[in-house]
């Protein structure tokens, strides 16, 4: 395969069949993380809207709920996506193709146990930033199970870029390439900070332990949204006003911040302020480098693009608007950002939803060209509106909340809401969340009905 692009012009039976099972493989994986997220989110979503929280026992409830979906829906779901990608890429060394194997098998054994941890006993839930765990061996055994197979998926990834000549002709796959990068730098920032962090236990040490790390996979997650905004623009007949290799070298500098990682370490130790702001800021001020420029192209080709829209392109050409939407909400929110409210999750929820929403577009568009059949046009054609409306509704009710001073990560009583407009832009926010879920269960009813195309073959 040339590039990731070329895949709009690839029908089943033409992407080589080790690649096309395997990458059919770790999407069936992400797609299993997503629904797995959305019941969870269902739960999360009741226990913290207005006159429904008082229906659970505990506050500990909420919060175990919210640590498996958020696990699910954003480490699991999206690093499993990465692994579709890095299966479509250069083909390997034969010699590879074990390794790949055990790569998604221990990915798949980690998504299950992080799924049934919580009713295997695992409790004891800490809202800790990017990685939330619950503080039990099988959830650790579970998330470590996940990130060796991500570890070995990526790294035959990157073993396989002598196959790649012209690679800054691939912006798709340089961006998918790039985010392999980032989260081989990412495990190594919590490899360098583990044994550094004796003195620390409880929250404060996953909150120190992790922070570093999870500052880089945003990075990993950016470049994965680029890849997938490029190769859904092609599928919908975008032409972007710029040569392949000026997107090339975008793409390169959205992965450039992760030169100034081994930087922080070597001028801040790992458990001072002094380093959380340095990797606060590289995110702020790195995170778009890429992103805001490439978004403006998509955006320009979005609105010079003229003719009419396939059945087959419709759900695509939503997915990628709705991706470039919600990306910037939550990036300007995040400028927004005063005190510890829920601002926060406003942004980070609008700026993962962007990266969500190009990975289910991008979803739809692979389906048949892994072997699956096409997702049902109508309800492909309506789900990016449902979810994104109702993340819109959610990120919204955030947003107005945090104004008015309603902390973070709480639920019930504990959130305050003394006032009328508190409670309306909570219940304006469980309204949108609720919306938002029936949007994912969607997107998992269009899934199952193209898988189940296939099995009627």
């Amino acid at each position: 395969m040339t590039d990731l692009t070329d895949i709009p012009n690839r029908q089943h039976g033409e992407i080589p069949g080790p690649a096309r099972r395997l990458a059919a493989a770790w999407l069936l994986l992400g797609v299993a993380a997503l629904g797995i997220a959305g019941l969870f989110a269902i739960l999360l979503v009741a226990a913290r809207a207005p006159g429904l929280g008082t229906l659970f026992p505990t506050a500990d409830f909420f919060r175990t709920a919210l640590v498996v979906h958020v696990d699910q829906s954003v480490l699991i779901w999206f690093l499993a996506f990465a692994g579709v990608l890095w299966s479509l890429g250069p083909a390997a060394p034969d010699r590879a193709s074990v390794l790949r194997r055990l790569a998604l098998g221990l990915a798949a054994a980690g998504c299950a146990v992080v799924a049934i941890a919580p009713f295997a006993g695992a409790g004891d839930p800490l809202l800790n930033n990017y990685v939330p765990v619950l503080q039990h061996p099988l959830f650790h055994a579970g998330l470590l199970l996940f990130g060796a197979g991500v570890l070995i998926q990526s790294l035959v990834a990157l073993g396989a870029l002598r196959a790649r000549v012209r690679w800054l002709d691939a912006p798709a796959e340089l961006a998918a390439l790039t985010a392999a990068l980032a989260v081989l730098v990412a495990i190594a920032a919590l490899a360098w900070t583990w044994p550094r962090l004796g003195r620390w236990d409880g929250h404060a040490f996953y909150e120190f332990l992790l922070w570093g790390g999870g500052h880089v996979l945003q990075f990993a997650y950016t470049q994965l949204m680029l890849a997938a905004w490029l190769v859904l623009a092609a599928a919908v007949g975008v032409t972007l006003c710029v040569p392949r290799r000026v997107v090339s070298a975008f793409v390169l500098l959205g992965a450039l911040p992760l030169l100034w990682v081994p930087v922080i370490y070597a001028l801040h130790p790992v458990d001072t302020v002094q380093a959380r702001q340095a990797f606060t800021s590289l995110m702020q001020y790195g995170g778009g480098i890429a992103a805001i420029p490439i978004g403006l192209y998509v955006v320009y080709g979005l609105a010079r693009r003229r003719g009419p829209l396939t059945p087959e392109q419709r759900p695509l050409h939503r997915a990628l608007a709705s991706s470039v939407l919600m990306f910037a909400v939550g990036g300007l929110l995040g400028w927004l950002i005063s005190g510890v409210n829920t601002v926060i999750p406003a942004h980070y929820h609008g700026s993962i939803v962007g990266v969500t929403l190009a990975l289910m577009g991008l979803t739809y568009h692979l389906l048949p060209r892994l072997g699956f059949g096409s997702p049902p046009p109508r309800l492909a054609a309506v789900q990016p509106w449902v979810y994104t409306a109702g993340q819109l509704l959610h990120v919204g009710g955030l947003a107005a909340s945090g104004a008015m001073g309603i902390q973070r990560k709480t639920a019930g009583a504990a959130q305050g809401l003394d006032s009328l407009a508190a409670k309306a832009a909570m219940g304006v926010m469980g309204i949108g969340g609720l919306l938002a879920v029936i949007g994912g269960i969607l997107f998992v009813l269009a899934v199952i009905q193209a898988i189940r195309a296939r099995a009627k073959r």
